[in-house]
Formats: C-alpha cells, sequence, structure tokens
C-alpha cells in the first residue's frame, strides 16, 4: 500500500472478495532535497524549503499516513518495512552507475525485478503471506497447462505491462493485480464512493528517488565533465557538462542557438555530444538487444512480435532474431530515438511475452 488510489483501491477490491488482507507500505531511498527547488505537498500545496525532509517522493510521510488510515478504515494490520539500504543497492546505485557509463536506464524495471516483485515477495513468505497485490495495471491469467501469462491493463492510457517483462512465472504465481481489469475513472470512482484517503491524490512519473530535480541528482552522484557538442560533421557548436545529463532524442536543455537540435549521439570515447537539426536523424529500423527474458516459455527465432522502445511509444510490427550470438530486432517501420540502456518489450496482441535491454 503506497497511499496512492490504485492501491488503495486494491485492498478494498481484496478484502470484499474474501481475503485476508495485509497492507505494507515500503520505504526507499531518496536523494537530499535541495533548498532551492520547491515541491508540491500532497494537497498541490508549496511549502517553505525549510521544510524538506530527504524522502522518496512515492514514499513520503504523506503517503504513509494515507496508507495507514485507509488500512484502518479497513481495518487490516498495516505494516511499515524499511528498504531503504536495499533499494539504494539494487536500483539507486545500478540507475548512477549505467548512466555514467552512457546509458538510460529505466529505474521502475530494476525495482518491479528486485524490490516490489523480488524483496517484498520473501518478505510476505516471512509473514505467512500467499501473494502480494499492488496497484498496477496489468492482468495475470493461468492457463490450463498451470502456466501464466501476463497481459495489458485494461486501461489503455494507464496500463503498465511495460515495466514488468522481467517477472518470472514464480513470480506471477505468486502476484494478484486487483485493479488491473479497471480503467482509471472506475478506480477513482470507486474510491470516492468508499472515502478513501487517496480519493483525490495526484499522481507523480517522475524517477521517484531524485527528489523533483533528476539534473541534481546527476550532478551529485556522477559529477560534471564537460566537452563539445559538435553536429554530424564534427563542427564544434556548443559545450556540455556532461555526457549523463543527456539522453537520444532531447531537443530540451541543449542550449545552443538557431535550434531545436536533437540528440542524435553520444561518444563516451571523446566525450562527445552529437546533435542534428533534423530529427529523423536519429531514426533506425534494427536494434541490439541484450539481457533477455521471457514471461512464459522461450519461444523459437526468428519471432513475430508486436514491440516498444519506450513506455509511451507506439508498438510496432518487428521480428527478433538471433545473428551472429547477438538479439537483433527489426522493425518494419523506423523508430525515433532508440536509446541504449531503455527496454525493448515484446507483444503478441494483448499478451506481454517479455523483453530486452537496447545495447545499440
Amino acid at each position: 500500500m503506497s497511499g496512492g488510489v490504485d492501491s488503495s483501491v486494491a485492498a478494498v477490491l481484496l478484502k470484499k472478495a474474501g481475503f485476508e488482507v495485509i497492507g505494507v507500505f515500503m520505504k526507499f531511498w531518496a536523494s537530499e532535497a535541495r533548498k532551492d527547488l520547491v515541491l508540491p505537498n500532497s494537497e498541490g500545496l508549496s511549502p517553505s524549503a525549510d521544510v524538506f525532509l530527504t524522502e522518496n517522493r512515492c514514499c513520503s510521510l504523506d503517503s504513509e499516513q494515507r496508507a495507514r488510515k485507509t488500512a484502518l478504515q479497513l481495518g487490516i494490520p498495516f505494516y511499515v518495512l524499511d528498504l531503504r539500504h536495499e533499494f539504494k543497492a539494487a536500483v539507486v546505485d545500478r540507475f548512477v552507475a549505467d548512466t555514467k557509463s552512457g546509458l538510460t536506464p529505466n529505474p521502475c524495471v530494476v525495482c518491479n525485478k528486485e524490490i516490489k516483485f523480488g524483496l517484498l515477495i520473501e518478505k510476505a513468505a516471512q509473514m505467512g503471506a500467499d501473494f502480494i497485490a499492488t496497484g498496477h495495471y496489468a492482468q495475470i491469467k493461468k492457463d490450463r497447462g498451470g502456466a501464466y501469462h501476463l497481459s495489458k491493463g485494461a486501461d489503455k492510457g494507464k496500463e503498465q505491462s511495460y515495466f514488468l517483462w522481467r517477472l518470472s512465472q514464480k513470480q506471477l504465481a505468486r502476484i494478484i493485480f486487483p485493479v488491473g481489469g479497471f480503467e482509471k475513472t472506475e478506480v477513482r470512482a470507486l474510491a470516492k464512493k468508499w472515502r478513501l484517503p487517496s480519493a483525490a491524490t495526484a499522481e507523480s512519473q517522475e524517477v521517484c528517488f531524485a527528489n523533483g530535480d533528476l539534473g541534481g541528482f546527476l550532478e551529485a552522484s556522477c559529477g560534471t565533465k564537460p566537452g563539445k557538442i559538435v553536429d554530424e560533421s564534427g563542427n564544434v557548436l556548443g559545450q556540455h557538462q556532461g555526457l549523463w545529463f543527456y539522453t537520444i532524442g532531447q531537443r530540451k536543455g541543449i542550449k545552443l542557438s538557431g535550434g531545436p537540435y536533437y540528440v542524435i549521439a553520444k561518444n563516451r570515447r571523446s566525450n562527445k555530444l552529437v546533435v542534428s537539426l533534423d530529427p529523423k536523424a536519429s531514426l533506425t529500423k534494427t536494434l541490439h538487444l541484450e539481457s533477455i527474458s521471457w514471461v512464459g516459455a522461450k519461444p523459437v527465432l526468428p519471432l513475430e512480435i508486436r514491440a516498444k522502445i519506450r513506455y509511451r511509444a507506439k508498438e510496432s510490427a518487428a521480428v527478433l532474431r538471433r545473428r551472429g550470438g547477438k538479439f537483433e530486432l527489426e522493425f518494419s517501420k523506423p523508430q525515433f530515438a532508440a536509446t541504449p540502456g531503455q527496454s525493448a518489450v515484446f507483444y503478441r496482441c494483448k499478451e506481454l511475452l517479455g523483453g530486452g535491454i537496447i545495447a545499440n
């Protein structure tokens, strides 16, 4: 229970279905908030800068209080797990290392695998729980042969299967997604009907541990390393402060006149940021993938699928094959800003088959 509307409604649905429900709130690590950065609190008001606490926005004190009130309202036990050390080691430190190496990692994918559906399942077993449930918009079904299938949530705008491609059969057997078959508007309506403390809470889609300031977090974690900004022909256009402040396809924050310019490459060897006035310069049809993971049985390659390379990207027809010992994903149409470190996720209709990390 994060204190948000989705997990709160999930808890109510489970209790109404006859489950014995235990509420668990997880505390994660967060960087220290900048004193000159004013962030809205849960009521949308801006507190003074001197009241900031070092807390992760997805598990803040406000969030914990809402989760605790919800558990009290439902009459269920409530526990707080301090996982700050484990979260920093598994998620934050890896994010910093990957970013510094030139990648643009997705920490939510790692958190889901290692913490929310990894460590939490272990903790739940120790507490005597048979399953864990969250407010994720995704759906799990078990076939007659005993295999579990992971599919998209019913709400096309909120579905979150993209972040779950690293989950295994063993994990899916222990997971319930109570709101996966609902639209977000339906969930909000239920929260209002049941007068839950989270009924009107706002949503956040930022990197939770960066305290609303990813640039400041990266500067504190990676430092600065000035280098040249060049165009495709090698002409020097300006200077950057570190390649880790940029990602492929980015056009804001480059601070060059005569733009907009788009980031099309990051050359770590020469410490050069390559930009172009042409957004099509970052189009590509073929990607190399690594760390491939399958939700179910490993399929025979080549495999025709639909895939997407970002959470908000559109799916596109593609073929996954193995060539020269490497996994190659070839799209039927060029994709914009395929970014090393991000996840390429595979679908067949609404079912999530698996995914991999974009290498180049």
